[in-house]
């Protein structure tokens, strides 16, 4: 074309044809699905070829640089027109058209793609976008046919995987540069100042950590070396299913990490122990849990993940001025990696409680040792023995199960359960304090962690069938992850700027975008 104003008369006739198509006959006789189908595909057309004619317009209109030069300081002196490349956006495909900035046996270098900041494949950000949302949601096979209905273009599975990966890639730089927020009571804009005052406030919310682990189904080329090594190893004895005690050696684990607030809420044990349902002692509310945040990862083992958990309670209480609580269901690991982290960064007053459901399981499994199935006797056991728990008496009740099992005569098969329940409790009574615990209003439970790990991992890739590669199942946990902590949209606007930088920015003198004077 050769005036500005005829660009967009391409994109003129077809608006014009679509409201002619709608003010005729055609239109007039058709339901409103059928027309809210057509409206839908001719608009889409439309706005592809908006978008096409605006990129023309902006190809027409790019001003020769005077200078471009690369990170390097190599200039690009030779420019040549014409240049162009294929988008793929939720439109529809359509042609970047810009110069290229050249130089013998150096590749060349496109501002007019640094100023939109395309991305490196073919595919849009906004088809970015909706992967990652949609991939979230449901099965990557799922993810490609909502987008082929909500945009029209047809997408593959490996396709919307490679594209929810790339859209997850800022997920740890993200955490790691956000500031406190505000809404926290010892967070502030200084991240050295805790809060106004040196004085820890019983009344103020505690900081919880928490953190558990979650198997994945993986393909073999995704498992860790010992995995792997064990499911060439394993032998079954049957042919077709695996017998009791035998194991697949299929899974990797996943790390689910969890820091938030819990209001206190003091009880007793009498509040634990209480039947919901019992209307002559109402059962308070246990701490509730606030500001939630999630990590996990299918990569990283416990202890990073650990690590980065820790890096967010710092965030949030710099100063250590807080009551730290860290909630695990009693593995060894996680409680050596809690006292290593605590140690490395100078906090001395942290408290380690074992969840207390893990304890009322092992009571459970001890009492049917002492008791005939479907026993109510047992219940009563359980209870007593949960309340001397409660009232900081863990020890005593691992010696009192194993004097029984002796008094009963049972023999080792048969006090296994008991035997077990009585080591749990001795090995786990410093993390069983649960007088402080509850005087204090802390929570002694794990409940939040368990729902994290159902939320980001089994609700989304236990799927019948599923088996994840690493770079897809990695990309769901951190976008799942994102979702839960109300992130997305801020996170977005920083994986564009991060983009910028790392495909544009970097391949510039000075990381300067050339711009027309």
């Amino acid at each position: 074309m050769s005036t500005d104003g005829d660009w967009f008369a391409v994109s003129r006739a077809g608006f014009e044809s679509l409201v002619g198509f709608l003010d005729g006959a055609e239109a007039a006789g058709l339901e409103h699905a059928h027309l809210e189908e057509e409206v839908a595909t001719r608009g889409r057309k439309l706005l592809r070829q908006l978008t096409q004619d605006h990129l023309d317009v902006r190809a027409h209109r790019e001003q020769r640089l005077a200078e471009v030069a690369d990170a390097d300081a190599v200039s690009r002196p030779h420019v040549e027109t014409g240049h162009a490349r294929a988008l793929t956006t939720v439109f529809g495909e359509v042609t970047v058209t810009r110069l290229a900035y050249r130089a013998r046996g150096l590749a060349n270098l496109h501002p007019a793609d640094a100023q939109l900041n395309l991305p490196v494949e073919k595919h849009s950000h906004g088809l970015r976008r909706l992967a990652a949302v949609e991939a979230a949601r449901g099965s990557f096979d799922d993810a490609a046919a909502a987008i082929g209905r909500g945009t029209g273009v047809g997408l593959g599975k490996r396709q919307t995987e490679q594209l929810a990966a790339a859209a997850a890639a800022d997920f740890a730089a993200f955490y790691d540069q956000r500031r406190p927020t505000p809404e926290n009571p010892s967070d502030t804009d200084d991240p050295g100042k805790a809060s106004d005052t040196d004085d820890t406030h019983a009344e103020d919310p505690v900081l919880v950590l928490s953190y558990d682990g979650k198997g994945v189904v993986m393909r073999p080329d995704a498992l860790r070396p010992a995995t792997a090594k064990a499911a060439e190893s394993a032998t079954t004895k049957l042919k077709t299913r695996l017998s009791k005690g035998e194991k697949p050696h299929r899974k990797r684990l996943a790390t689910v990490g969890a820091v938030y607030h819990a209001a206190p809420a003091p009880r007793t044990p009498a509040d634990i122990l209480t039947r919901s349902d019992d209307p002559s002692h109402p059962k308070p509310r246990p701490p509730a849990a606030t500001n939630k945040w999630l990590t996990a990862s299918v990569t990283d083992d416990a202890a990073t993940v650990i690590a980065t958990v820790f890096d967010e309670a710092e965030r949030r209480d710099p100063a250590h001025q807080r009551n730290w609580v860290v909630l695990v269901d009693g593995n060894k690991h996680q409680i050596d990696r809690t006292h290593a982290e605590a140690h490395t960064r100078g906090i001395t007053d942290i408290t380690i409680i074992v969840d207390f459901v893990h304890v009322l399981e092992y009571l459970w499994k001890a009492a049917w040792c002492f008791h005939p199935e479907a026993d109510p006797a047992a219940e009563d056991w359980v209870r007593d023995k949960a309340t001397a728990v409660l009232n900081g008496n863990a020890s005593q009740v691992a010696t009192g199960i194993r004097r029984l099992a002796t008094r009963r005569g049972l023999t080792a098969s048969q006090r296994a359960s008991a035997d077990d329940a009585a080591r749990y409790l001795t090995a786990k009574a410093p993390y069983l304090d649960y007088p402080t615990a509850l005087q204090a209003g802390w929570p002694i439970a794990t409940g939040v962690i368990e729902g994290a790990c159902r939320h980001l991992v089994k609700d989304r890739m236990d799927l019948t069938g599923a088996r994840w590669g690493l770079d897809g199942a990695e990309a769901i946990l951190k976008l799942r992850a994102l979702h839960s902590n109300g992130d997305f949209e801020q996170y977005w606007r920083y994986h564009l700027e991060r983009e910028r930088h790392r495909h544009h920015e970097i391949r510039y003198l000075n990381a300067a975008i050339p711009r027309a004077a």
